[in-house]
């Protein structure tokens, strides 16, 4: 769990754990981290009143990290003259310093200098820039590229092996999660194809990180035959994390086509079920670990009629237990 790094979402997160009452111990659960890590966390990044506030938190990060790598080049002197000469005959800041290597047969400064010099000291100096604008950015990909690579880091349900879809092959699994009344408390569930043996984890929080996390160990503790495939939607809560969990447990992932909950069908009807115990618009903040695990349980040993009225739970256990 201590790998785990605080980005802008967890440290939302914690705050409103935080805000619930929630305490450490706790919010380092829910997070999937160690207790020292969120005590750490609250203690460098809390405001100047003592109240941990997620966004702010990030922000005072982010300085921090940025003070941290900034050098300490100063343009004085005649090289100052030299920069703001040349700014104004409408050189870049990659020109400047590229033409000053160059002469010098050695970096002198960067482009980078340039501009936090202008952007800091002489603003007055931004209209000669090419890219008139009140901060630098540096150039990240584009949508369409960022799409593209996480497309590259996923299957599709198209390659999916054909006996998935019969149902006769065990070991298959579908997984989703449904929402409680406050959206960021949910219950992540997985479905076993075959048998229509289910399971159930409640998030007092969702990220990729924590579905992750709950995800691998609950895969872990089931027999290799019992974990082959495991089929998706594109929601934000499983992140691109699906050959991170294939080295992990050894199960293929799939990705179900945006908008065809239908290829999922099995799970959708298993949270139909679910929605018995923890109905549309109902509060899940009440809702424990412990309740989950009752309704889970109750789903799991009710007669099925396409099992000719065995129980998830025999079906699955015979699977496990024969070759």
């Amino acid at each position: 769990m201590s790998h785990l790094q605080f980005t802008r979402d967890t440290r939302i997160e914690l705050a409103a754990l935080l805000r619930i009452g929630k305490n450490q111990n706790q919010c380092a659960k829910a997070l999937g981290m160690h207790r020292s890590s969120i005590s750490r966390e609250i203690e460098l990044n809390q405001g100047s009143d003592g109240v941990y506030r997620g966004g702010a938190a990030h922000r005072t990060h982010l300085a921090r990290k940025k003070q941290a790598k900034e050098k300490e080049v100063k343009i004085t002197g005649a090289l100052r003259s030299h920069v703001i000469r040349k700014l104004k005959q409408c050189w870049s800041p990659e020109q400047i310093a590229g033409r000053l290597k160059k002469e010098k047969g050695t970096t002198v400064l960067c482009h980078e200098t340039i501009y936090q010099f202008v952007y800091h000291e002489r603003p007055d100096l931004i209209k000669y820039l090419r890219r008139q604008k009140n901060k630098y950015r540096k150039k990240r990909g584009s949508g369409a590229r960022k799409a593209f690579n996480k497309a590259l880091k996923t299957r599709s349900i198209n390659d999916r092996p054909p006996e998935v879809v019969t149902k006769e092959r065990f070991g298959d699994w579908e997984d989703d999660t449904i929402i409680g009344k406050e959206k960021v408390q949910r219950i992540l569930t997985a479905v076993e194809r075959k048998s229509g043996f289910g399971r159930g984890d409640k998030l007092d929080v969702v990220t990729a990180e924590i579905v992750q996390h709950k995800t691998v160990a609950r895969f872990k503790k089931l027999p290799r035959k019992a974990r082959r495939t495991l089929t998706r939607d594109n929601g934000t809560e499983f992140g691109d994390y699906d050959h991170d969990l294939e080295a992990a447990v050894g199960i293929e992932v799939y990705r179900a086509n945006a908008y065809h909950s239908w290829e999922r069908g099995v799970d959708e009807n298993w949270n139909g079920l679910l929605r018995q115990y923890f109905p549309k618009g109902s509060a899940f903040a009440t809702v424990t670990q412990g309740d989950v695990d009752r309704a889970v349980r109750s789903l799991n040993d009710r007669p099925r009629k396409r099992l000719d009225y065995a129980t998830p739970r025999e079906v699955f256990t015979h699977c496990c237990n024969t070759d």
